[in-house]
């Protein structure tokens, strides 16, 4: 749990790095966005008022706003969407206006074209007083606010300091009912709004002020968790959980088909977890909502406590059918699929169409964690009805936004892992799965492939496929930062020097041997218990060889491997089929750019063959060059949709050959 109350973290001379009319907003903003207490993934949002000019050369107000999603611990000038101060905030008289409507109205008044959608609360910036505006859903806050009694405590705490406005749903609805109180209940001591189980706004008339109001109204709330010791939440130590990582691959393809997609399952444990998923009124606390409803799109109504997702399911479907109010266009819309899974054994899991998106839920709901134990220690966590947690849900803007993003990347939600990811083909291979969606797990005995990529989506594993120990360990691995392999790449292996069969070691032989079939044989052996739980088929593609159709002489050991192991690919895809695992090679030839290929063998590959080094890189009927970019792109489209109704396939990509063809 967070040890320490927020604190301001301005800072003079970062300060004077920020310059221009918005240096000083953006600064702040990153300043909110850097505690993650205050705000997490596209929450919160800050404004600034400032004097512009149109085409004619007059001046104009403007409010510069956080547009939506933007993050505010990264946000740049861009992220802020220009809007027309007295327009905005004249919007605020009309008696209603649905938020539709309100959402158009403020696309259309944006004065700068591809900036992104503003926020919701725009025009409750606009309204309030002072050049700068923030807004946090601060956990020391919430606590406060979803306790017993929450809205006297609030009063308690803050008295004048604040007007308080009870819930109302984020939107139109809220800025006109601030509209309203906001006048009347001012006073000289007022420097922000607490919206109860919501969050918190400050103003002022610099950023710092703005900022370090904010800090303070939060501390006051932390301060106040810590006089009734709710602040400092303490944990027994409790012993690693006993999870098997089947059991996360059994979860993730239950909550991918709930959802109708494949979906990324993160793990979280830490010694807090362990002590909330091990409690005996967990399903009570968790069952109670979340943190605030804004959250709910990340995390859902509530998690699932334990793996019964089919029960959740028709809870879900249950009160959303009978007990909403919702049309029968708008169940359409339904997911049921939890979001946010908590299990005595597994911990605490979110899952999401990418792993920065599960990522996301389970972040804010290890916040929520916190949140609820301090209500708890007030005397009881308290969260809204449920009506109001699905009123964000199947908001109209959230689902216009959803709509937005509908058109997902072809292998979305989905986990490949490539072996021998550190350079050429295998390097591609994790940059072309990347690229279409996927997580990617990239393995090799490199540990250059541990920091191949720096994103969520990608885990690097430094592992030496010939120790079937290790080899578990990183599919193990794999498992618990994504939920499950549905794709792999056999790429790993090694070309060793030309020699005759007649004078090849035996050495050497059982050593290519070793890693181009023998490792590639138990990683199949063991993904396969992965594979049969892809949501969606799981998909193999061994990288072979040109000389598996047509060897060629001085490469017996090589030839040999790459033969056995097409062969060891053909048998599986007749065993497999059943688990609705597909199976393709791909034959490679003449792909330079690998770390096979150094100079030195290609050189004397050349002269095996009586051509110059540019003759042997192009040495085939199309007289093109192939390139470890090619095979990658073959690789990814052969888990593709193009691919969903092949299997045992063996593909050429040569640039054509005689021998093949």
């Amino acid at each position: 749990m967070a040890d320490q109350i927020s604190t301001s973290l301005w800072d003079d001379t970062e300060a004077a790095g920020w310059t221009g009319e918005l240096g000083p907003r953006i600064y702040t903003s990153r300043l909110l966005g850097r505690d993650r207490s205050l705000v997490l993934h596209g929450g919160g949002n800050t404004s600034v008022k400032l004097t512009g000019r149109d085409l004619f050369g007059e001046e104009e107000e403007l409010l510069y706003v956080k547009g939506s999603g933007a993050d505010l611990a990264e946000i740049t000038a861009p992220g802020f969407t220009p809007l027309p101060l007295a327009r905005i905030r004249r919007l605020a008289e009309l008696p209603a206006l649905s938020d539709g409507e309100m959402a158009r109205e403020l696309a259309r008044r944006t004065r700068r074209p591809g900036a992104p959608a503003p926020s919701v609360e725009s025009i409750l910036h606009a309204l309030l007083p002072g050049r700068y505006v923030d807004h946090t859903h601060a956990d020391a806050f919430i606590a406060v606010s979803n306790s017993p009694g929450g809205s006297a405590r609030l009063r308690e705490i803050y008295g004048r300091s604040v007007v308080y406005i009870p819930y109302v749903m984020p939107g139109f609805d809220l800025a006109r009912r601030c509209a309203e109180l906001f006048p009347r209940e001012r006073t000289d001591e007022t420097i922000g709004l607490a919206l109860e189980h919501h969050g918190l706004f400050s103003f002022g008339e610099t950023a710092r002020e703005s900022y370090e109001r904010m800090i303070d109204l939060v501390g006051r709330a932390g301060a106040y968790l810590q006089r009734r010791q709710a602040w400092q939440i303490p944990f027994a130590p409790g012993a690693p959980l006993p999870a098997a990582p089947r059991d996360r691959a059994t979860l993730r393809r239950d909550l991918s088909q709930a959802a109708g997609r494949a979906l990324i399952l993160t793990s979280w444990d830490d010694e807090a977890i362990r002590a909330f998923v091990g409690r005996d009124d967990l399903a009570a606390l968790a069952g109670r909502g979340p943190a605030t409803p804004d959250h709910s799109i990340r995390t859902k109504r509530v998690p699932l406590v334990g793996r019964d997702v089919a029960a959740a399911v028709a809870d879900y479907r249950r009160y959303f059918e009978k007990e909403s109010a919702r049309s029968p266009q708008e169940l359409t819309m339904l997911d049921p699929a939890p979001r946010v899974v908590l299990d005595a054994q597994l911990g605490l899991m979110a899952a999401g169409d990418s792993a920065a998106a599960a990522a996301a839920s389970a972040e804010i709901y290890r916040h929520t964690l916190e949140i609820i134990l301090r209500a708890e220690a007030l005397g009881g966590w308290e969260a809204l009805p449920t009506a109001d947690i699905f009123d964000v849900e199947y908001w109209e803007l959230e689902q216009a936004k959803l709509k937005r993003q509908s058109a997902r990347p072809v292998l979305a939600g989905e986990v490949a892992f490539v072996t021998g990811a550190a350079s050429g083909i295998g390097k591609a291979c994790v940059a072309a799965f990347l690229e279409r969606g996927a997580a990617v797990v990239g393995c090799d005995l490199n540990p250059a492939v541990e920091t191949l990529h720096a994103r969520p989506d990608y885990l690097g594993v430094a592992c030496d496929l010939t120790d079937e120990g290790a080899m578990t360990a990183a599919l193990a691995r794999a498992v618990r930062a994504f939920g499950g392999v549905d794709m792999l790449v056999l790429n790993a292996g090694i070309f060793p020097p030309s020699a005759p069969l007649a004078g090849l070691p035996t050495e050497q032989w059982r050593r290519v041997l070793g890693i181009n079939l023998d490792a590639s044989f138990a990683l199949l052996r063991e993904a396969h218990a992965y594979l049969r739980l892809a949501p969606q088929g799981g998909r193999v593609v061994v990288i072979g060889s040109k000389n598996v159709p047509a060897p060629g002489p001085g490469a017996a050991a090589y030839s040999a491997s790459k033969a056995a192991l097409n062969q060891l690919a053909r048998v599986a895809a007749l065993e497999w089929g059943r688990d609705r695992i597909r199976i393709n090679s791909i034959h490679p030839n003449g792909v330079f750019d690998t770390a096979l290929w150094t100079p030195e063998v290609l050189a004397r590959r050349a002269e095996a063959y009586g051509l110059s080094v540019e003759e042997y890189r192009t040495n085939n009927i199309l007289r093109t060059e192939v390139t470890s970019h090619d095979v990658a792109g073959m690789a990814a489209a052969m888990c593709g949709p193009l691919f969903a109704k092949t299997t045992g396939a063996q593909v050429p990509l040569d640039g054509g050959n005689e021998r093949v063809i």
